[in-house]
This record gives C-alpha cells, sequence and structure tokens, in this order.
C-alpha cells in the first residue's frame, strides 16, 4: 500500500491585501483630485467668461468740467445769540402787587416804571420819621443859639448834631424800602411775557418779566485754537438764522475770549449784529462764517467727482481717443488729486486736475485705469457751493 500525503493548502498572505487596499486608496484620491481640478478650471472658466462678458459692456456715466473759480477761505461755527442787556427783572423785597404799569411784549426806555407793590403803612412810617428829624433840627439850631450865648455845653450840641444824622438816616432808610417796592426797567428793551398777577403776593427774587435790550445783539460761538490767527476784533462776520432762510445779518466780531477752554482747545468769541428790528432773539441758534485771507482762484469740482482710498484722493480723468479701427471713444484715466477746502458741493483742487478738464461725477464704481466709457448727462450730481436743506 501506498503512502499518500496530502499537500498543504495555498493561503494568500497579508501582503497582498496591503497593496489591493493602497491602490483603492490612491484611485479614489486621484478621483477626488480630478473632480477638484475639473472643478476649479470649470470655475475659471465662468469667471473669465463673466469678466468678459462685463468688460465688453461700456459702462456709462457722467461728468462736468473743472472750474477755475474764486475761493474764499471761511470759517464756518454754530453760535448762540444773546441780548446785549438782558435781565429777568423782580422785587427785592416781598409784597403784594399794588399796581402793573406794562404790558407783555412793549418796548420800554430805561427807568419807566413797570410795577408798584402795595405801601401798607409806608407813607405814615415815613412821615413820623421826618418829623423826627426836624424836631431834631430845630432842637440843633436852637441849641447852637443858646451855645454861643454860653447858654449850655458844647456836648448838648453834640448830641443833637449826632441825634440829627441818625433821624435823617432812618429817614433815608425807610424811603429806601418804599423805593424797593417799585420796579424800573434798568435800561431800554423789549419786554416778554408778564409773570405775575395784580393782588398776587410775591415773594423777593420772584421773576415779574423778563427784559430784552435786541440791538445790538451778541452772538456767542467757539473756534478751535487753530483759528486763532486768521481771526481779530472788528473782522466781519455773517450770521444766519433758520427762522430767516436766504437772509444774512451782518456784524462784527466785538471780543475774543482771554484764554482758551482747555478741554476743548477751543476759543470763544463774540460778535456784535445789528438788529434794529428785533428779529434776531437771545437763545436762537444761528450759524456764523467767517471770510479770513485774500480771495484767490482755484480749480473746482463737485465732491461727488472724487474718490478716496488709502492711497489717496483721486478723480477719473475724460480723455478722446481713437480705438483700433480709428473710431473716437472715451476713456477715462486715473488722476491723484490734492485736494484743499470744500464749501458746500464744491471741493478745491491744488494739484492734479486743470481748468476746463472733464472729470467723471457719476459712475466710478465700474471704472478701472483705461476704461472705455459712455456719456450720459442727463443727471447730474449737485455742484451748489451754499446748498440749503429743503423739506419734502
Amino acid at each position: 500500500m501506498n503512502d499518500f500525503t496530502p499537500a498543504p493548502p495555498i493561503t494568500i498572505g497579508r501582503r497582498p491585501r496591503t497593496w489591493l487596499r493602497l491602490t483603492l486608496m490612491l484611485l479614489l484620491l486621484a478621483l477626488v483630485a480630478g473632480g477638484l481640478i475639473g472643478f476649479q478650471q470649470f470655475k475659471a472658466g465662468i469667471l473669465k467668461q463673466v469678466v468678459a462678458n462685463i468688460r465688453s459692456e461700456v459702462p456709462t456715466v457722467a461728468t462736468a468740467s473743472a472750474t477755475m473759480r474764486q475761493w474764499q477761505s471761511r470759517q464756518t461755527a454754530v453760535g448762540t445769540a444773546r441780548a446785549s442787556n438782558g435781565s429777568d427783572l423782580a422785587a427785592e423785597i416781598g409784597g403784594v402787587v399794588d399796581q402793573i404799569d406794562f404790558e407783555s411784549g412793549q418796548t420800554v426806555a430805561a427807568g419807566t416804571v413797570l410795577l408798584r407793590l402795595r405801601q401798607n403803612d409806608d407813607a405814615a412810617k415815613l412821615a413820623q420819621l421826618q418829623a423826627s428829624a426836624d424836631l431834631a433840627n430845630v432842637t440843633l439850631q436852637r441849641d447852637q443859639k443858646q451855645l454861643a450865648a454860653h447858654g449850655v455845653a458844647q456836648a448838648t450840641v453834640d448830641s443833637d448834631e449826632a441825634n440829627l444824622k441818625v433821624t435823617r438816616a432812618q429817614v433815608a432808610a425807610q424811603q429806601a424800602v418804599m423805593a424797593e417796592k417799585i420796579v424800573r426797567a434798568p435800561f431800554a428793551g423789549r419786554l416778554g411775557v408778564r409773570q405775575v398777577d395784580l393782588g398776587q403776593f410775591i415773594a423777593a427774587g420772584t421773576a415779574i418779566v423778563t427784559l430784552q435790550q435786541l440791538d445790538p445783539m451778541f452772538v456767542d460761538f467757539y473756534l478751535p485754537q487753530q483759528a486763532l490767527g486768521q481771526v481779530a476784533v472788528g473782522q466781519a462776520v455773517d450770521v444766519t438764522a433758520d427762522a430767516w432762510p436766504g437772509r444774512t445779518f451782518l456784524g462784527r466780531i466785538s471780543s475774543l475770549n482771554a484764554k482758551v477752554d482747555t478741554t476743548s482747545r477751543m476759543l470763544q468769541i463774540r460778535a456784535s449784529v445789528p438788529n434794529p428790528d428785533g428779529t434776531l432773539l437771545p437763545g436762537m441758534f444761528v450759524g456764523v462764517s467767517i471770510a479770513t485771507g485774500e480771495p484767490r482762484s482755484l480749480v473746482t469740482i463737485p465732491a461727488a467727482a472724487v474718490a478716496y482710498n488709502p492711497y489717496g484722493s483721486l478723480v477719473y480723468v475724460l480723455h478722446d481717443e481713437k480705438d483700433p479701427e480709428g473710431n473716437d471713444q472715451h476713456v477715462v484715466k486715473q488722476q491723484f488729486v490734492t485736494t484743499g477746502e470744500a464749501r458746500g458741493d464744491q471741493v478745491s483742487i491744488l494739484k492734479g486736475v486743470g481748468a476746463n478738464d472733464q472729470v467723471v461725477t457719476a459712475g466710478q464704481l465700474k471704472l478701472h485705469n483705461g476704461s472705455v466709457v459712455k456719456i450720459d448727462n442727463t443727471v447730474q450730481p449737485t455742484d451748489n457751493p451754499a446748498p440749503e436743506p429743503r423739506d419734502r
């Protein structure tokens, strides 16, 4: 009998299986990478097509001409009007209102009696004190005659003189008390609204009526300390008020404060403004404008034409050129500029743009250096050196 030994089974080791897994992972990664590359190429193609479409469209802009204008530098501020003399009148002592001699809103002269408090027995007290003073005077004269005849001593005459002075002082004190019950206008001006009524008891210091001297008016305002060298006493100022649109009140600087506010570094300035018709009233907010320096000619453009970025201020200047086929076309070039002061909707250009240059005033967001543009000036931004707000 033959001995038969079966062959051992064939087994697949770990090494071939590892290679299979690595191969599958590499294939998967290759598919993902290929997909990403394809997507990026697709996106780049779409963006390129969009950009090409955008560039193929000629943007429409509005333009304006740079103009040489007379330019006057000005300092502007917001001020408060106040009367040259103003006071809330009150009685110095308390009492019952016995007589009112004015009407609300009346214009009065200095010294005009406005109100009287009830005198009660003040007149009787004054008469009593005056009688005592008269008696003291008679006594003094009699004793002086007797002193000349050596009928009385010098001490008696001295006592009489002192007594006379005391009684006369009492008369003056009583007269002062009676005068305090009469309220007079301390200066000429316009009265306000009456605050008390006939028969009302008022305490000392109770406001009766306000009195304001309206001509001239003072206007107090503040300017930064850098403007100190540009303003001086006597300099002309223009004052405007919202209550009177279109009207300008002319005045002059009357005083400068002796110090600069340490918190705000602002200087208080007061101007005197003639106000013969009483148009301006105390407490009104007003606009103040002061011309500084000499007028000069500067290139001005609408403020909307200037674009501001971290690299500076620039405008788009229009140029007429020929396209490759020889046709006329409008091309814009970026031009950095140095701007000066602004007034209203205008800005002055110190460098970068000349008079009569055409600058773009609307549509800058669609432009780049060298853009070909179409011009449509049917709608233009405002170019007013002194715009005024309008209610709608």
